[in-house]
């Protein structure tokens, strides 16, 4: 048997470590926590895409009383993007939340599904996604989702 370490390398950083660049993406996801629907959880999730020419995609999160009919910030934005701009590539994903005490001071993780779009979208274009994870106390910034979902799911492994 043989053990495969993964690594992941996640930097952590306060917002007025960023560049303007950064924070104004992570600007339009907090802004984007306005469009939420989140009558059930009352957890509103915001997400901006930057893509490569200067254009931002915002998305929020979209519940239903059919829960699995619901969709995460993440994937509206990232669909919507690709939807509008198709040949453009995603520089970077923010992602904010906001509860019932105001936004979160711990940055917020994308689930799985939302992961397994995100990597989908980098090989798509073959471009990696830088992504901020936003929190008040906070901000976990990724150079790439295939850090945040090794061992991922891809197109090839379906041709192998």
């Amino acid at each position: 048997m043989k053990t495969i370490v993964l690594k992941t390398n996640v930097r952590l950083c306060h917002y007025d470590e960023l560049g303007d660049t950064d924070r104004m993406v992570i600007n339009e996801a907090i802004k984007a926590t306005e469009g939420s629907y989140a009558k059930y959880s009352n957890f509103n999730v915001g997400a901006a895409v930057l893509l490569n020419d200067g254009t931002v995609v915002r998305g929020a999160n979209q519940e239903n009383a059919a829960f699995p009919s619901g969709l995460c910030a993440e994937r509206v934005a990232l669909f919507a993007a690709q939807a509008n701009h198709p040949e453009m590539s995603v520089k970077i994903l923010a992602i904010a939340a906001k509860n019932e005490h105001g936004l979160t001071p711990k940055p917020v993780s994308p689930c799985g599904a939302c992961r397994q779009v995100m990597i989908e979208v980098e090989q798509r274009y073959n471009v990696p996604m830088r992504i901020l994870l936003y929190g008040t106390e906070g901000i976990y910034v990724v150079d790439s989702a295939e850090s945040l979902l090794p061992l991922s799911f891809a197109d090839e492994d379906m041709h192998q």
